[in-house]
């Protein structure tokens, strides 16, 4: 807390931004005076899984442009115990995919949060989407293609 103030920081890669980022960032704005956003960069993310389809700096980019957080910084590692203390965070929300993974911080005073996405959209998914969605594509393609050309 400072000067009263509920500092609530929520986190992520946001790769092809969706709506259930939105509700995610919406309900860490329900909670917060001051909402802190960081967006993953793309070491970060490699680091873990493939490189974001879209690069870090357009990602920071799309998330400065919402109405909701106050600030938005890069996040460069997964352990929050440097920023939590350098910036007084009080609250962290993250997706429920990441369940357990900050309990850490409640040994900081940090209420942790984790959003439930559901079974809804996320980015893994859409990328599948468009991946399956190009291989059928292909596929019909090859069996259109006729197997010799008469001459």
């Amino acid at each position: 807390m400072f000067k009263d103030k509920t500092i609530v920081y929520t986190s992520g890669t946001f790769d092809m931004f969706h709506y259930n980022h939105l509700r995610m960032i919406n309900y860490a704005r329900s909670l917060a005076d001051i909402l802190i956003v960081g967006v993953s960069t793309d070491e970060l993310v490699m680091s873990y899984k493939d490189k974001p389809i879209i690069p870090f700096t357009e990602r920071l980019q799309i998330i400065e442009a919402l109405k909701t957080p106050d600030i938005v910084i890069p996040q460069h590692t997964l352990d929050h115990t440097e920023i939590v203390k350098k910036l007084n965070i009080d609250a962290f929300v993250v997706g429920d995919d990441w369940y357990g993974k900050y309990d850490y911080l409640k040994e900081l005073g940090v209420e942790v949060f984790y959003f439930p996405y559901g079974n809804g959209v996320s980015s893994t998914k859409i990328k599948k989407s468009i991946h399956d969605s190009y291989e059928n594509l292909l596929q019909t393609q090859r069996e259109r293609k006729p197997v010799e050309v008469k001459k």
